[in-house]
């Protein structure tokens, strides 16, 4: 409740950042409420003049309506409080929590003592202003609880985060997070739609996690491509499937019944990348997806978004800042990452213990990990394979792998041993003649077994 002696500072201090003075009633006065709404929330007293003299209006339960019915005609309709004093009235707008709002005459922010129209890049720059309005926390309209909530996916995520099912599946949403009822109605947020969706491509496309295997080091010959979107954890596990299958491994043989496959790249460094890259990623640019790419010479893992505001380059890798951090708080939870900022010197040291060069993080548009993969020789027709010349490990691979599928492909093999697809095309030809394995099918469609002796 506002005091004399408040109003009298007011009066004396004139309009600002978060006060307006209006004489009167007028109709554009729904620019004020939507640019307090945008901005951090305000005040509006009607019956006082621009130089701060105290008017006065007939305040009337019709001017109360009146000035309802404009918050309430906004996109999205902005919540208001109105209060009396003497015959000063006060509007009382909250910063909004659903920006940006919009009146009949468009967009406002708040400037200074001034309410300004925005453009369409200021616009876009205030749905994005970092402590704004974050995209994981927002109510997800397309999201329709009977129809889309997938509860086996719940149970999944209870089970990884060691939480017993003690309670009911609404109440459960509600304390992750994720949920809020209002009217009866079960709403769901953006980040709950991102986890417990049945099939996320169902509510948004542009949350997909793009995997793509290119054919040297260019983007030119697309070997594989591959789209993910059913939910974030599924999102996840397939971009680490689609790298380990084409990522080459060694094995290590120590005498034991199994042997250990040692990755070309740390798997668990690749894994926080794509983490990463799905967690912090701005899910308002719709015109992008996340990207896992390889190349003949590298691997790139790239987010739409560039940095975090409020994060420069130099403190990547020490400081922990969060765009998204209802996601974040939810991988947490079934520990697929951590929140403090140390994920990216653990990949660093991955890398070193395994004598590999240094992640190399780029900062534009995007962020993007580039792992460099270790040189391989490559052995071409022109150069013919003899067994001794043959890497002894290249060839335990293919048939180890043969020893648990019932084929092997060119495309494989090629992925499973780091040569070139000239070197795969000998290493096969050569086991063929050995007689260890045999060729099938034909030159439109061929793949390799574990020969059978009679």
């Amino acid at each position: 409740m506002i005091t004399k002696g408040e109003i009298e500072l007011i009066l004396q201090e004139g309009e600002g950042y978060k006060i307006e003075f209006k004489e009167s009633f007028y109709a554009n006065l729904d620019k004020e409420l939507v640019a307090f709404a945008n901005a951090s929330g305000g005040r509006i007293f009607l019956g006082v003049t621009d130089a701060g003299t105290r008017k006065g209006v007939d305040i009337t339960n019709k001017l109360k309506s009146q000035i309802q019915d404009l918050a309430n005609n906004c996109e999205p309709a902005i919540p208001i409080q109105i209060e009396e004093f003497e015959n000063i009235l006060i509007v009382h707008v909250r910063e909004g929590d659903n920006k940006p709002y919009k009146c009949s005459g468009g967009f406002y922010n708040r400037t200074g003592p001034n309410s300004q129209k925005l453009g369409r890049d200021e616009i876009i720059e205030l749905v994005k202003s970092e402590g704004k309005v974050k995209f994981d926390e927002l109510v997800c309209r397309k999201f329709n609880y009977e129809e889309h909530f997938d509860e086996k996916k719940l149970t999944r995520f209870l089970k990884l985060a060691n939480i017993s099912k003690v309670i009911e599946t609404p109440l459960i949403l509600k304390n992750l997070g994720v949920a809020e009822k209002q009217e009866g109605t079960l709403h769901i947020s953006n980040t709950g739609a991102l986890f417990f969706a049945k099939n996320l491509d169902d509510i948004y496309h542009h949350t997909v996690v793009t995997g793509a295997l290119y054919k040297g080091v260019g983007k030119h010959t697309v070997l594989d491509r591959r789209d993910f979107n059913e939910d974030l954890v599924s999102t996840v596990d397939q971009a680490m499937n689609f790298l380990k299958q084409h990522i080459p491994v060694r094995y290590k043989f120590t005498g034991e019944p199994q042997r250990i496959e040692i990755p070309e790249i740390p798997y668990e460094a690749l894994r926080e990348a794509v983490i990463n890259a799905v967690v912090h990623r701005d899910y308002f640019e719709k015109g992008a997806n996340v990207m896992v790419e390889i190349f003949d010479d590298r691997i790139e893992i790239s987010s739409p978004g560039g940095l975090v505001k409020g994060l420069r380059p130099e403190d990547f890798g020490k400081r922990s800042v969060l765009r998204n951090p209802n996601i974040a708080n939810l991988f947490q939870r079934i520990h697929y990452n951590e929140k403090m900022g140390t994920g990216i010197q653990r990949m660093q040291n991955m890398m070193e213990e395994e004598g590999l060069k240094p992640i190399e993080f780029q900062f534009t548009s995007f962020v993007t990990a580039v792992f460099y993969r270790p040189v391989t020789e490559e052995v071409t027709d022109s150069a013919p394979i003899d067994t001794d010349r043959t890497p002894i490990d290249t060839r335990k691979a293919v048939l180890a792998y043969l020893k648990e599928n019932p084929f092997i492909t060119n495309a494989v093999a090629r992925s499973l041993t780091g040569l070139s697809a000239d070197g795969v095309k000998s290493l096969l030809r050569r086991l063929v003649s050995e007689g260890l394995i045999e060729k099938q099918g034909d030159k439109r469609y061929s793949r390799y077994a574990i020969r059978r002796h009679e």
